[in-house]
């Protein structure tokens, strides 16, 4: 009465399962360079931890009431770990046609979006194919056309306010995989072998005429800096990496604290470079990379959004302690604020704000970009939009302003109006708009009358000199402290302490939800 035959009859279809798209498709798809779904999995997560759901879903042929061929779904999912972490892993396999939507089964990628949400598990897609319709060949088979409908969006949309969501750009993507990858909190792009695109070359030649190969119309150069993805990488290896060190950071969900890391960096470090990291010329911009270096855990700063451009968003730690980063970057245009930068800002804002991370914001903002190119791209809207998400954020914030602070740009850096933990550097530089871009305009009238224009232009500059000194601004009681740069480590890994207790009454769902 044993079910020993019932037994042999499972390992034979798991073992058909592993076989994937057979040996003659998984040979080829390794020479472009590309590993399979079963070996992107174990590479990613720590070793003998993967447990596989679904496996037995597919395409079967019976012959006499006997299995005669087995073809799995498409897609393969499950649990494991990542330094010991629980998560959720899914994978396209496009050894089994291409990854696309007529071999697979719906309910497998509705699933694990599912398990990740009921578990709180965060969850990672590797994708690798186009996920969505198929080939208009499933519409002869089934007779009729239908209404789309994503299949477990709900999920994914939801999964964006409980739990992080991680996705690589493994191949060729476009329709419902491409939208699968830019659902999540952060994504990377492998540049050898993927390209990603709302729609393929066919389509696109159809739709607008453009004769495009993949690499053309989605390839790495392009996604660099669109803001399609966080991070383009070298290799799968690469992105492995980028996604076990996202994780780090983040909570395994939004009703937990972020992971606290042992620390060997001391709190008293005092960089002496930070003494000298703002040149005196105001014409002379600051490099802000060494400054985070400087500033926070060695080794810990790890870049987001990395299109941003003038603004730099990161993850790092303080004394071990996770925290978002954003930090003006002034050899990038200036520092100002783009359409790309606001953008950059908008998704750390919320990605702390959805997992209770702790912000640092390192202030050298002359403001929002200006001229006719910023105007047609409604830069002003962008930017606003980034301002209105750093008011509705209630994490603990700390601001070092390093340089300048200007205009709605400077104003919306931080909260205004709401306790921020803030300091300044002897360099700061702050007002309306920059005493050298307003003074014309605010004396014209005295310099038109004037029997010597250009002397009292330079009499006016020396007065407001003077005036704009950050020690008037402390008289006033307009910022709190000034402080050696050099205290700045000490003083922030003071801070984070202080941010991490109050973190336990924040924890839950965001107050909206995350913007992909």
């Amino acid at each position: 009465m044993s079910w020993q035959p019932e037994i042999d009859e499972l390992r034979k279809r798991e073992n058909l399962a592993r076989e994937m798209g057979g040996a003659e498709k998984v040979a080829k798809h390794r020479s472009h360079g590309k590993l399979t779904v079963r070996d992107r999995i174990a590479a990613l997560l720590d070793p003998g931890t993967f447990h596989e759901s679904g496996m037995l879903a597919g395409k079967a042929e019976y012959e006499n009431g006997a299995l005669k061929s087995f073809v799995a779904a498409n897609f393969v999912y499950g649990t494991g770990r990542i330094d010991k972490r629980k998560v959720v892993v899914g994978g396209d396999d496009f050894t089994i046609r291409g990854g696309a939507a007529d071999a697979s089964i719906k309910g497998k990628q509705i699933h694990a979006e599912q398990m990740a949400n009921g578990l709180r598990l965060p969850i990672v897609r590797l994708v690798d194919g186009t996920g969505g319709g198929g080939s208009v060949k499933i519409l002869e088979r089934s007779g009729a056309t239908y209404v789309p409908a994503n299949p477990a969006w709900n999920y994914v949309v939801d999964n964006l306010s409980v739990v992080p969501v991680v996705a690589a750009c493994m191949g060729s993507v476009a329709g419902l995989g491409a939208a699968r990858v830019v659902m999540s909190h952060f994504s990377v792009m492998i540049e050898p072998t993927a390209q990603l695109f709302t729609a393929g070359p066919p389509v696109v030649k159809f739709a607008t005429g453009e004769n495009l190969t993949k690499e053309e119309l989605g390839g790495a150069k392009i996604h660099r800096k669109s803001g399609v993805v966080d991070a383009v990488v070298a290799s799968e290896q690469d992105a492995f990496v980028c996604i076990r060190g996202f994780l780090s950071y983040l909570p395994s969900n939004v009703y937990q604290v972020p992971p606290v890391a042992p620390a060997d960096d001391p709190v008293d470090r005092k960089e002496e470079s930070l003494l000298n990291a703002v040149p005196r010329n105001r014409r002379q911009p600051v490099r802000i990379r060494p400054i985070l270096s400087a500033i926070f855990d060695r080794d810990s700063v790890f870049e987001l959004a990395r299109y941003g451009g003038p603004i730099v968003t990161a993850l790092a730690r303080l004394d071990g302690h996770p925290v978002g980063v954003i930090a003006s970057d002034p050899y990038v245009g200036g520092g100002v604020l783009t359409v790309e930068a606001a953008d950059a800002m908008i998704r750390m804002v919320d990605l702390c704000q959805t997992f209770h991370l702790p912000m640092v914001v390192l202030t050298d903002q002359p403001g929002i970009a200006v001229g006719t190119l910023a105007e047609r791209r409604a830069t002003i809207r962008y930017a606003a939009r980034a301002v209105a998400a750093v008011y509705q954020a209630t994490v603990p914030t700390a601001e070092i302003i390093i340089r300048r602070c200007f205009g709605v740009g400077g104003a919306g850096m931080t909260n205004r109006h709401s306790y921020v933990q803030r300091y300044a550097w002897p360099s700061g530089d702050w007002g309306s708009l920059p005493i050298e871009g307003g003074l014309e305009a605010a004396y014209r009238s005295e310099l038109e009358a004037s029997d010597d224009p250009q002397a009292l232009l330079e009499e006016i500059r020396g007065r407001l000199e003077a005036v704009r000194s950050p020690f008037r601004t402390a008289e006033a009681f307009g910022v709190e402290e000034i402080i050696d740069p050099r205290e700045t480590r000490p003083l922030l890994c003071e801070w984070v302490r202080d941010a991490y207790a109050l973190l336990p009454s924040q924890l839950g769902r965001p107050a909206h939800g995350t913007r992909p």
